[in-house]
């Protein structure tokens, strides 16, 4: 099996996992609707990719880094869509956030074509991305993975199999993401605290860091609010979506939470006071009570 892969969606993650792999040695084909971002990875050995089915042709996987399910389904079956240029046996990996039953679905139509779908959401943000420590979530059947596990091997370091049903990936995720959500929401409010009751945020940040309330999230985020960085890495809108996708799933499922939708009301509300488009630590601002 070659070393070529198509990434169609090069921005945080994809562009991370993009620049990681050129300097594993594999040919990269990207494609994204923001030519600066192909133009970068040009620069690094990448090569330029007007379309998705461009991105796939000759490429023994399809690698989808785009927002949601709607964008990947107009990737891989829309006009110069990946999947008719992909040949049998190929695999797609369904990278972005998504409902289940979107998984599921895609990967129904991939099979008809004779395509694997690998259900491999992922996790970490795209500096792990970029030195291939992110998390991957992978649901493919026994053979895909083996097939391709050079190739997911490449991407991360740490590889979770989680199933072999598709849409068990996603699911994962959800329960994932709903819970990075709370600790987000969770951190943000106290640091928001902290400050209210005169102390100063970030050594107050220290204690918790080494303390019962820390989480990878809280830290991560809540350094970059306290210095004031709003530039986004995961925009508001994303665990908005994520956290929406999670409850919906749980209704389906008969499961009736109590952290879950709090969490998605501070992004909600987040987003109708004006910081959709800023990164998702822009939470404190809500619990401050400052525009």
């Amino acid at each position: 099996m070659g070393r070529t892969v198509g990434i169609v969606g090069v921005g945080n993650m994809g562009g991370g996992i993009a620049a990681h792999l050129l300097e594993r040695g594999w040919a990269v084909q990207a494609c994204d609707l923001v030519r600066d971002k192909v133009q970068a990875l040009q620069r690094q050995g990448a090569r330029a990719a007007a379309t998705p089915a461009e991105a796939s042709s000759g490429a023994q996987a399809l690698i989808l880094c785009v927002v949601d399910a709607s964008q990947a389904r107009d990737v891989l079956f829309g006009p110069s869509g990946g999947a008719a240029a992909l040949r049998p046996g190929a695999a797609v990996l369904l990278c972005p956030t998504i409902a289940p039953s979107d998984v599921e679905a895609i990967a129904a139509r991939l099979q008809e074509r004779g395509l694997h779908a690998i259900d491999a959401p992922m996790s970490g943000g795209p500096a792990r991305a970029r030195d291939g420590s992110m998390s991957l979530m992978i649901a493919c059947p026994d053979d895909v993975f083996e097939a391709q596990r050079p190739l997911l091997e490449a991407l991360s370091t740490k590889l979770f199999r989680v199933g072999t049903r598709p849409g068990d990936g996603a699911r994962t995720k959800l329960v994932n993401n709903l819970l990075a959500a709370v600790n987000l929401a969770g951190a943000a409010e106290a640091i928001a605290l902290a400050e209210r009751l005169g102390l100063q945020a970030g050594p107050t940040l220290d204690v918790i860091e080494q303390s019962s309330g820390q989480s990878w999230i809280g830290s991560d985020r809540m350094r970059r609010a306290i210095a004031g960085d709003w530039s986004p890495r995961a925009h508001v809108t994303l665990l908005q979506k994520d956290t929406r996708l999670a409850l919906e799933a749980a209704r389906a499922a008969g499961f009736e939470g109590t952290l879950g939708p709090v969490a998605h009301e501070a992004f909600n509300r987040a987003v109708a006071a004006g910081d959709a488009d800023l990164d998702d630590a822009a939470l404190l601002r809500l619990y401050r009570g400052v525009r």
